[in-house]
């Protein structure tokens, strides 16, 4: 398996929305978490430095998804993209009760913060959600890591996710609901 790409500029990086499902070989998953309950199924990869979360209601998938600008992905079915600079929301309402929101931040840090969030992010992860570290990419013994919880409600699917850039010393954070009312 290929290593992530960890060493690019985040402000080149996307994040896209879907009306579809994303298929897993235009992807390296490092680790994988599927949820099923009445009202819906979600997957999640951990895909490097990055990540792909799709819902599945009914007739109905979103999938979500950070990328390299190199990433080859389908047009069809695109319905947002736009590159990580600063912080942003997004809101969107599909037909049959499928809402979505999403925020991100874009956070630069000092190498002391930097560990300390690594430290603190996998220590939480050892009881739930998917970590994923890279130690043979670290830059100034800061590694590159993906931490993505979440929380599986009745009629709701939280993700929070980090990505950490060592070279950047920056983590990029988001948090996303996908709301099955």
């Amino acid at each position: 398996m290929d290593s992530p790409k960890t060493n690019i500029t985040i402000s080149e990086l996307t994040f896209a929305l879907y009306q579809r499902p994303l298929h897993p070989e235009l992807f390296n998953i490092y680790k994988k978490h599927t949820i099923k309950t009445d009202k819906y199924e979600a997957i999640i990869w951990a895909t490097g430095a990055s990540h792909v979360a799709s819902v599945f209601v009914h007739d109905l998938c979103l999938s979500e998804l950070i990328s390299t600008p190199t990433q080859l992905l389908p047009r069809r079915g695109l319905i947002e993209r736009f590159r990580f600079t600063g912080q942003r929301s997004h809101k969107c309402t599909l037909a049959k009760g499928l809402s979505y929101m999403m925020d991100f931040q874009v956070e630069k840090m000092s190498a002391n913060l930097y560990r300390q969030s690594h430290a603190d992010l996998e220590k939480f992860a050892r009881n739930r959600g998917l970590f994923v570290k890279f130690p043979k990419l670290a830059v100034g013994g800061l590694e590159p890591f993906s931490y993505i919880d979440f929380e599986a409600r009745q009629n709701e699917l939280h993700i929070h996710t980090f990505h950490a850039y060592p070279d950047q010393v920056t983590i990029i954070k988001t948090q996303s609901l996908f709301d099955m009312n």
